[in-house]
């Protein structure tokens, strides 16, 4: 019914034309007021990736191909590619000579508007949007895609037309995109008619459309991590803070992103927005230029309240603020009249702000795609800009967030700080050689800072290596110490041989221990550790206390097996306390046994462990584990995980085990289509 809708539109195309008055506006005038004198921008000198690009499509064009897609980071002048195509790309068909550009929102109609006003001076450049009508004649024609469905495509011959550009492409399988695409004779591969080109720095969708329903070939891609390490992108920073805001009940919307109304009460409340604020001052109120990322309407104006109440010259820009303001506002941020700048939706995709040097993301969100285009706002290289401080305020994980460290195949519990643009081309290296770090400096709690007795953990690392080592509890403390540790709770480590158990907890003093440890002090008759006593309560810090018993002979009198626990050493940090815990082991337990590079540890796990495993697991699986499953290092640490403490958090991920598979395997069909490669796409 549509395509026969489509039909007799472009029959009647022609008479409509003649007959209709003239009433298209061509306000082009006030979008490109203020800007430089025209100059083609031919002049500019394309940098190599956008020449590589620009030949990449004109081979598949050749080729027959006329479909495609450039997959490019932000920041990179897909604008500028954009305008160069036009030029150099020829139709067979001598009447087609025109060019539509798509876009979905107004920045991008008239930030493209600009640039071919700029490159043809020569050519006629019309707008469609709103109340601006093109008369379908131009040279180039920038079309909003919600003005075409508002009965603005009859106007369009089909026939004049060689090139069909998308800005934003990843929306290019939406319904209103595929019906105007349908109406060029795009909806399915075709030998004639104009080609489509579409560019986008996230080509990919998260609630599962394909991408390949209207296009076939992505034909070049560079991502902003090829991009900052060729120098085009400045470097970056990233910072993660754990705020504490519980995404538990949030529901999930149907684009597979939070539902916003609902994201908006967990996370816009005055302790998040507190905490949210204050990690700012803490690592960047230096900065010249933040831009903030908030959930909504509410949120902006809530934590635009908070950033002021601190002293900070904060203000906001949203859908609704007025053109004038909006303009005004924006211009004053531009040339850093003010440091922070808070949003919701706005500058997302397409706002050209290269004076950004902080990222505040203020908002959690399970949309890779939203999170690389929030951090590319600052990736723009800018004069005196050395690099950009991304903030992400990290919530709670257990509900598909998506955080600054998944971006790099990284756990997105990660607390990160420091990365730059070396690091992040060795960690790529790294990932795809697999070859993990010897060490992990800078990785300490000494990094911890406490904010009105909320503890927020800013962890630095000195390069992006130590940061893929720091995956989980096990990895962080094996990273600093050379002893088989295992993580049985949030705070407590288990290292455990033939005849002692070593535990390492955090956890605060108690009065047991401080009446032996006061008793201890006075039988000494040290000024110094009764000072230290003295200063010390039950409600103090915590502390990591390092613990040691041992195995008892049996006997008819033993009520234990083991000995009574004996503090080694305490410590205010990880780093110290696991100092003194390897010491010690090191004068109890045969390194052979403690040590993770222990050979026996690589080699299948035994009959003996395989059964004890089993038998936890046979309620819930159906294929017992063997030996070609884990290592025998591997099977131990889940003993040990199990028999001292951890069973019951094992017992509750098993029964919910097939719930989670279900979920992940949902989440893996929809990553797939984030990956972006060069070649076909399936329909």
């Amino acid at each position: 019914m549509l395509r026969n809708s489509i039909w007799l539109r472009r029959a009647s195309w022609s008479l409509k034309a003649i007959c209709r008055p003239r009433v298209w506006q061509r306000n082009l005038a006030s979008v490109v007021a203020g800007t430089p004198p025209l100059v083609r921008e031919e002049t500019i000198r394309l940098r190599q990736y956008q020449e590589e690009c620009i030949q990449s499509v004109l081979s598949y064009l050749k080729s027959g191909h006329k479909r495609l897609g450039i997959s490019l980071a932000t920041g990179s002048g897909k604008t500028v590619i954009f305008t160069h195509l036009i030029d150099r790309i020829q139709a067979d068909n001598v009447r087609a000579t025109k060019t539509l550009i798509l876009a979905h929102r107004r920045e991008l109609v008239e930030q493209a508007a600009k640039h071919c006003t700029r490159a043809y001076p020569g050519k006629k450049v019309e707008i469609e949007m709103g109340s601006q009508h093109a008369s379908g004649m131009a040279d180039i024609t920038i079309a909003s895609v919600r003005s075409l469905q508002m009965g603005r495509l009859e106007k369009y011959d089909p026939d004049l037309y060689k090139l069909v550009l998308v800005d934003e492409a990843h929306h290019i399988v939406a319904q209103g995109y595929l019906e105007i695409l349908e109406y060029f004779g795009l909806d399915e591969p075709r030998s004639d008619g104009p080609a489509l080109v579409g560019v986008s720095a996230t080509f990919s969708r998260f609630d599962g459309l394909r991408l390949g329903a209207a296009i076939d070939h992505i034909v070049y891609h560079k991502d902003y991590v090829d991009m900052i390490g060729e120098k085009w992108l400045c470097d970056v920073k990233f910072t993660t803070v754990k705020s504490n805001a519980n995404l538990s009940r949030v529901k999930t919307s149907k684009d597979g992103d939070f539902a916003l109304s609902q994201l908006s009460a967990a996370v816009n409340n005055d302790e998040t927005n507190e905490i949210t604020v204050k990690s700012w001052l803490t690592e960047a109120a230096d900065r010249k230029s933040t831009l903030v990322f908030c959930v909504d309407l509410n949120h902006v104006a809530t934590l635009t309240d908070t950033f002021r109440k601190y002293g900070v010259d904060a203000r906001f820009i949203t859908g609704e603020t007025k053109k004038k303001i909006r303009g005004d506002r924006l211009e004053a941020f531009k040339n850093r009249e003010f440091p922070v700048l808070l949003n919701c939706g706005v500058f997302t995709e397409g706002t050209d702000m290269p004076n950004v040097d902080c990222v505040l993301l203020a908002r959690p969100t399970k949309s890779r795609n939203l999170l690389v285009q929030m951090i590319g706002r600052g990736m723009r290289l800018y004069k005196g800009k050395e690099d950009c401080h991304v903030i992400d305020m990290v919530a709670s994980l257990e509900t598909g967030i998506v955080t600054v460290p998944t971006l790099f195949g990284l756990d997105p519990g990660e607390v990160v700080m420091g990365v730059t643009s070396g690091e992040l081309r060795e960690l790529k290296e790294q990932r795809l050689n697999d070859s993990p770090p010897n060490s992990l400096p800078g990785s300490d709690d000494h990094n911890a800072r406490n904010i009105d007795n909320k503890n927020l953990t800013f962890t630095h690392y000195d390069s992006v290596q130590d940061l893929i080592e720091d995956t989980s509890g096990e990895r962080h403390v094996r990273a600093i110490s050379p002893n088989a540790w295992v993580q049985v709770d949030s705070h407590k480590y288990i290292l455990t041989a033939k005849g002692g158990i070593l535990t390492l907890e955090r956890r605060h003093v108690t009065e047991a221990e401080l009446k032996e440890a006061k008793k201890q002090a006075a039988k000494n008759k040290s000024p110094s550790q009764q000072t230290n006593v003295a200063s010390t309560s039950a409600s103090s810090a915590p502390l990591y206390h390092v613990i040691y018993k041992y195995s008892l002979p049996p006997t008819e009198t033993t009520r234990s097996p083991w000995s009574r626990p004996r503090t080694i050493a305490t410590s205010e940090t990880l780093t110290a306390a696991l100092n003194a815990a390897d010491t010690f082991a090191a004068t109890k337990f045969e390194r052979l046994f403690i040590a993770t590079s222990s050979s026996w540890r690589k080699g299948p796990a035994s009959e003996g462990q395989l059964s004890f495993l089993n038998k936890l697991r046979a309620v819930t699986e159906d294929e017992p584990l063997t030996e070609a499953d884990l290592t025998k290092g591997q099977a131990g640490d889940m003993i040990t995980k199990i028999k001292f403490g951890a069973r019951g958090r094992f017992d509750k991920l098993m029964t919910k085990r097939r719930q989670m598979e279900r979920h992940e395997e949902k989440i893996r069909e929809l990553r797939t289509r984030e990956r972006v490669e060069v070649g076909p796409l399936a329909a």
